[in-house]
């Protein structure tokens, strides 16, 4: 141990194995050497803020690795600064908030120097971080300065309630709305809400704490024309949309077609149900390139959604997208041999309705060689040919 202190004149600064340079200090501190850091300190000559190559102070290092012992024994020092960032503008109490560092935020939130709101790079704080990671105790901590902003977004627009939303801390999210100066309804870089990412990700208990606040618009399009109700139909989150259905304020209007039109992409059955259920939803109007949902369906293969669709007195079967593709034609085209055999058990649908390039059911079936679609085409097609 005195071998290691006895180097008075020299330059301690020393490079591993990696190329990493550092001091004595910083590796004593990084790895967690109470002892090593305690006797280094004692040295009138040793500098504890001195950076290694990629910026990190001692007290960097050992706020990010989560060695409070080591981070009491900087602080105790006048002349370290606990401000000072990496190179990546990531300083001790960041470090410390992002990994959940709790004990070592509240010795730093302790130093009447500390500056709470410093952010990396990206513009991104501590609480940002503690919110996005569900540290809970270092939200709390950070919240409890007069010196934090809950608001302040990153680079992209996120703030600390989109990240919790996003991520489903409920408990964070519930900390942040009960903050009055929140914007709960603060979009990010891509007009998404907190609320649209909790929809999105299917975060019930989240979504049911936003609905709650009379300042969160459940309505609200993001830059993809999007509501939080297409984001949760299009991923299959059934509560969620059941929650967002049940309020007054959540209009299909311009954007009708898209929860349906997901929903019924992807496959989810039980969301089709739910969004049926709605008196004012048209099931057959057109999404993208002209295809309705049964459209969508038949092309898909979802077997069980064509026949709740058909099951809708006000459907329209037969109707075409922009190419004049019908769901028969599309079910065809894509072997999915159930349901041409449910859209051929309708009379109102047509089995040699061509599309703009005059093709029909049977010849795109023919085409790619689908031989049980064939089969099921060919009797249709010769009895309408003998009726004509």
């Amino acid at each position: 141990m005195a071998g290691l202190v006895e180097v008075e004149g020299r330059d301690i600064s020393q490079k591993n194995s990696m190329g990493r340079t550092g001091t004595p200090l910083g590796w004593a501190a990084v790895n967690g050497h109470e002892e090593v850091v305690r006797m280094l300190l004692e040295r009138d000559d040793i500098d504890p803020n001195r950076s290694d190559n990629h910026g990190k102070t001692p007290l960097r290092s050992a706020a990010y690795d989560g060695h409070e012992g080591v981070v009491k024994l900087l602080l105790r020092r006048d002349d370290v600064n606990p401000n000072l960032p990496d190179r990546s503008r990531r300083t001790p109490l960041w470090a410390a908030a992002k990994d959940g560092h709790e004990g070592i935020v509240e010795l730093l939130l302790g130093r009447d120097d500390i500056n709470p709101e410093l952010p990396n790079r990206y513009h991104q704080t501590p609480l940002l971080w503690a919110a996005y990671q569900g540290h809970e105790g270092v939200v709390k901590l950070l919240l409890g300065r007069d010196d934090v902003n809950p608001n302040r977004p990153d680079e992209f627009g996120r703030t600390p309630l989109w990240g919790a939303a996003k991520e489903g801390h409920e408990g964070i999210v519930g900390l942040l709305l009960g903050r009055d100066d929140l914007n709960p309804d603060k979009p990010d870089g891509r007009d998404q809400t907190p609320l649209s990412w909790a929809a999105f990700n299917g975060h019930e208990g989240v979504v049911k704490l936003l609905l709650r606040r009379d300042d969160v618009n459940p309505d609200k399009p993001d830059r993809y024309d999007q509501t939080p109700l297409s984001r949760a139909a299009g991923n299959g989150h059934e509560g969620v949309v059941k929650l967002l259905l049940g309020r007054d304020d959540v209009s299909l209007g311009k954007h009708d077609q898209m929860p349906l039109w997901w929903a019924t992409y992807n496959g989810h059955q039980g969301v089709v149900k739910s969004l049926l259920a709605r008196d004012d939803i048209d099931p057959n109007k057109s999404g993208s390139e002209g295809q309705t949902p049964l459209c969508l369906a038949a092309s898909n293969g979802h077997e069980g959604i064509v026949k709740i669709l058909l099951g809708r007195h006000d459907i329209e079967p037969d109707k075409p997208d922009e190419d004049g593709r019908t769901p028969l034609l599309r079910a065809a085209e894509n072997r999915h041999e159930a349901v041409v055999r449910i859209l051929l058990g309708r009379d109102d649908v047509d089995p040699n309705k061509p599309d703009n390039k005059g093709r029909t059911p049977l010849t795109c079936a023919t085409e790619n060689g689908h031989s049980g679609v064939i089969a099921l085409l060919q009797p249709q097609t010769t009895a309408t040919h003998s009726t004509t």
